[in-house]
């Protein structure tokens, strides 16, 4: 089977990270948007699926990829579905509770997580330039949450917390599932599971909306179902420990759109940190780059 073992590009891996949190932290302001407009969890929920699944359908129906519904290993799917749709809703209702760009530095202990997962349950060689680029960027998100000098509601830390692990909890599991899934297998599987789940709330849930509002839900969905693709992909061709640091450029688009959007002041310790995890994203990348040099000369030519 080709697809059960995809082809490494690191570099690729570490683009369609970062296109995966633009797109989220766009998503994240349509949630503010949404609950602030009425809209409720299971409906934000839904319609992020709803909305993002034409895309997706674009998307195999432009490569031809019509077997993307099979699968060998629905139990798996199932699982990466409740896990997912699990830490999704948790990371829905912390945006209810806490400004944006908090909300999103919490969701950073997530790498901690994924990275240590990925060394137990993957066995995954991690170096000391890696820990150190994702320890920095931990340090960074410290920073910016201030936590002597702020009072977030205690509701909405547990709930960005559980979020943030089970963000760890997920990437391990696409990590696992991408060695015999191809990236639109997974996230097709995960939109219609997710969808039929939420499906059954959604009766006591739905309300009416005004066009705005549908426009909020609208753009939700595109976001998403966006970042959910190039988030998947990502971990198809480059190992967890490398991508993962590259979550914190989400970090600044949430600074940026709470300021833009919400009119959240930046304070000076907020770009002091981001500048933190900008220089360990991108030390990331150039550690990859020389990374990438040393192994081709180190393979003999054919």
């Amino acid at each position: 089977m080709a697809s059960d073992r995809p082809r490494q590009n690191r570099l690729l891996g570490i683009a369609l990270r970062m296109g995966a949190a633009t797109s989220f932290a766009f998503m994240a302001a349509m949630i503010k948007l949404g609950y602030a407009a009425g809209a409720s969890t299971v409906e934000l929920a839904f319609y992020r699926f709803a909305f993002g699944l034409p895309p997706l359908l674009l998307w195999i129906a432009a490569t031809g990829n019509f077997a993307a519904w099979r699968t060998a290993r629905p139990a798996a799917h199932a699982w990466r579905a409740c896990v997912g749709l699990s830490t999704m809703l948790l990371a829905f209702s912390a945006l209810a509770y806490l400004p944006l760009a908090e909300a999103t530095t919490i969701g950073f202990a997530a790498p901690l997580f994924a990275v240590a997962l990925s060394a137990l349950v993957l066995e995954e060689p991690v170096g000391p330039h890696r820990w150190s680029a994702v320890l920095a960027g931990f340090l960074g998100v410290l920073v910016v949450m201030r936590p002597a000098g702020t009072h977030l509601p205690p509701v909405g830390l547990a709930l960005a917390t559980l979020a943030a692990f089970g963000v760890g909890v997920v990437t391990i599991t696409l990590r696992q599932i991408g060695r015999t899934e191809g990236t639109q297998t997974i996230v097709l599987w995960f939109s219609l599971l997710s969808m039929a789940a939420l499906g059954l709330l959604m009766p006591f849930s739905a309300h009416l909306h005004p066009g705005r509002t549908w426009l909020i839900l609208f753009a939700l969905g595109c976001f998403g179902g966006m970042g959910q693709l190039f988030l998947t992909a990502s971990l198809r061709y480059a190992p967890v420990s490398v991508v993962v640091p590259l979550d914190y450029l989400q970090l600044l688009w949430a600074v940026t759109l709470g300021w833009l959007v919400f009119a959240a002041p930046v304070p000076a310790t907020t770009w002091a940190g981001a500048a933190v995890i900008v220089a360990s994203g991108l030390y990331t990348v150039y550690r990859e780059h020389v990374l990438g040099r040393e192994k081709a000369r180190e393979t003999p030519p054919l």
